[in-house]
């Protein structure tokens, strides 16, 4: 429902995501409540120094029956945090605050019976320490779901990354016609719900030009299979394509999504067309994962330089549904 709460939780507390969120509550205002499960300490510390003005209405996360929630306030729920310099280097520090904050905002959703949820950026080298290869498979996992998927969202183009934060080396391991089905069905539903259309959907080779001095040529002996099986059952789907020349204007205005092998593949074409007019939502789900599409941004802390964009897209698309 368009007025369901919308749960914030901060993520990394060293990073641009309070200065973010800040210039993205300052730029227009919003139809649904918004919750923020942060350090009231740092907000505090960052409404000062951005001259953000607004009344926060402090709740109690573990008292939700009768619950006031306002759509003018910032209501706060407050978690504890250890920070001397709040723009010092990230380290594992945050990871308490972090998955604290993870699981009062996934208790909250559930209480309050709202789907709509976004994270701000956090720092996989400390806080999923090698257990998960992103964000992604840390809140699957921790919400028990066993088909999930990464999507880059623009309106006019998103891309989804068959393999997340994987290793080249390891890439190829995780390429199999299950997968690519699985995906491009949770990316089907997902565009006949939310767009109200079957989405064109694009497939990219692994290999170069789709081709391989290898005997095994993945995109023979995998991609194709799965596309035409997919095309069978009434998807709107088709490839492999050259990955080189996908991108060319004339090409990809044929597709509303086009899936990828590998990371890179997609999101540094992707963030080169539109920079941070793009969300990053998670498939799979019973709620509406998203986080903006970029990191922490370490090195841009405090420096009020930050680009709202993807933030306030995400609140956008929230909003709306």
């Amino acid at each position: 429902m368009k007025n369901n709460p919308i749960i914030i939780i901060n993520g990394e507390p060293n990073s641009i995501f309070l200065e973010i969120l800040i210039k993205s509550l300052k730029s227009k205002s919003y139809k649904s409540p918004i919750i923020l499960i942060s350090s009231l300490k740092l907000f505090k510390f960052y409404m000062k120094k951005f001259n953000f003005k607004k009344r926060i209405n402090i709740i109690n996360y573990e008292n939700l029956g009768n619950v006031n929630l306002s759509v003018k306030d910032i209501n706060f729920i407050n978690v504890k945090v250890n920070l001397s310099n709040n723009f010092k280097k990230i380290t594992n520090k945050s990871n308490i605050f972090i998955k604290n904050s993870f699981e009062i905002g996934l208790k909250v959703m559930k209480t309050l019976k709202t789907t709509k949820f976004i994270n701000g950026p956090i720092d996989k080298k400390y806080f999923l320490n090698k257990k998960y290869f992103g964000v992604t498979e840390y809140i699957a996992k921790n919400t028990n779901a066993k088909k999930f998927a990464m999507l880059i969202y623009n309106k006019k183009l998103s891309v989804c990354p068959l393999t997340t934060h994987v290793p080249i080396k390891k890439v190829t391991k995780y390429i199999t016609q299950r997968s690519i089905k699985e995906k491009t069905k949770l990316i089907n539903n997902f565009y006949i719900k939310y767009r109200k259309i079957k989405p064109r959907i694009g497939v990219l080779g692994l290999n170069p030009h789709c081709e391989s001095t290898d005997k095994y040529n993945e995109d023979d002996k995998i991609l194709k299979p799965a596309i035409k099986s997919l095309k069978q059952l009434g998807y709107k789907i088709s490839g492999p394509y050259s990955a080189d020349t996908m991108f060319l204007k004339k090409n990809r205005v044929k597709f509303d999504v086009i899936i990828g092998m590998y990371h890179d593949q997609v999101l540094t074409p992707i963030k080169t067309l539109f920079e941070y007019d793009a969300i990053n939502i998670t498939l799979g789900l019973s709620f509406i994962r998203i986080s903006p599409d970029h990191g922490p941004n370490e090195k841009m802390i405090g420096k009020n330089i930050s680009n709202p964009l993807s933030l306030i897209r995400a609140l956008e698309f929230l909003d709306k549904n």
